[in-house]
């Protein structure tokens, strides 16, 4: 069997998408999988068993860069094609079945599911190798609390002031001595930037600033004792990854795009604007998402 899954150009609904293909590598286990994607979001499925072939989309004016897909996946014929984009190359490659986006409500990944009709749907899932979980146990340390703070998005409007991010750790750290903090961020200058004025604030912070894959980033995330960051695509893998997500919402929809996994919450700004998250209400949201840590009174 032969599945064509195309998905999103963005990290963070990529992400989101890997529930789906999860489900589907379940359901057909002998399938290969071709999967169309954003240069971005690439490294989501580097490590996805039983994928047949990652077809990078490279944007192009005018609609162009869906002429060389097309050419790409016309000659073969598909037992199913998956498209989360609802774009025309669904209905012009030969297939058994296919399954498009339609309008639906809910959380993405409700919306997702309903290409195929699953319920509940299918959580998002991170696929990592020996060799990234060697990388993560090469650069974190063990025995202690790891506090993992992603204080980059890609809009300004969707980031929580550096302070707080650095007043939330010290917070964080009266409670909880021992906590060490893990500062991560998307490859690029843009991102070291943003991420600059916390490593500046917390000098003792492991700097994980654009320098993972993303299964490696998903495998470092998986040791943190708490995720918090702004609504982002890392902020989607930690919650993938297993790790307690607090995930900080402004201007964006947490109801659609709240993190996903099996231990998240959505701290939403109660007028729409990042400054209008306070420390205190991300720690008291800590706490409460994770009472098995050696939380003290003293926060």
């Amino acid at each position: 069997m032969r599945i064509l899954f195309v998905t999103s150009n963005r990290l963070g609904d990529a992400v989101l998408s890997t529930g789906l293909l999860d489900h589907l590598l379940h359901a057909h286990p002998t399938a290969r999988v071709t999967v169309v994607c954003g240069a971005v979001a690439e490294g989501v499925f580097a490590r996805m068993p039983r994928r047949e072939r990652t077809i990078v989309l490279e944007k192009r004016p005018y609609g162009l860069h869906w002429l060389p897909l097309w050419a790409a996946t016309v000659p073969h014929w598909w037992d199913l094609v998956v498209d989360i984009r609802g774009s025309a190359l669904s209905f012009l490659v030969p297939t058994r079945r296919r399954a498009v986006k339609r309008r639906a409500d809910g959380h993405k990944t409700a919306q997702l599911a309903s290409l195929l009709d699953l319920h509940p749907p299918p959580l998002p899932v991170v696929w990592t190798a020996p060799a990234d979980l060697a990388r993560a146990a090469a650069l974190l340390p063990t025995g202690r609390p790891l506090i993992a703070l992603a204080p980059t998005a890609n809009w300004a409007p969707k980031t929580w002031p550096a302070d707080r991010f650095a007043a939330l750790f010290h917070a964080v750290q009266r409670a909880m001595p021992d906590a060490i903090p893990l500062v991560l961020g998307g490859p690029g200058p843009t991102e070291r930037a943003m991420a600059a004025p916390l490593l500046a604030a917390l000098p003792t912070a492991i700097d994980l600033v654009g320098g993972l894959t993303v299964p490696e980033a998903a495998a470092c995330l998986a040791r943190a004792a708490l995720f918090v960051g702004n609504d982002s695509g890392l902020m989607h893998v930690a919650a993938a990854s297993g790790a307690p997500t607090i995930g900080l919402f402004g201007p964006t929809n947490a109801a659609e795009y709240g993190p996903a996994g099996r231990c998240t919450v959505a701290v939403r700004s109660p007028d729409g604007e990042m400054t209008g998250i306070t420390v205190e209400a991300v720690r008291d949201a800590a706490r409460a998402l994770t009472p098995a840590l050696p939380w003290r009174d003293a926060a």
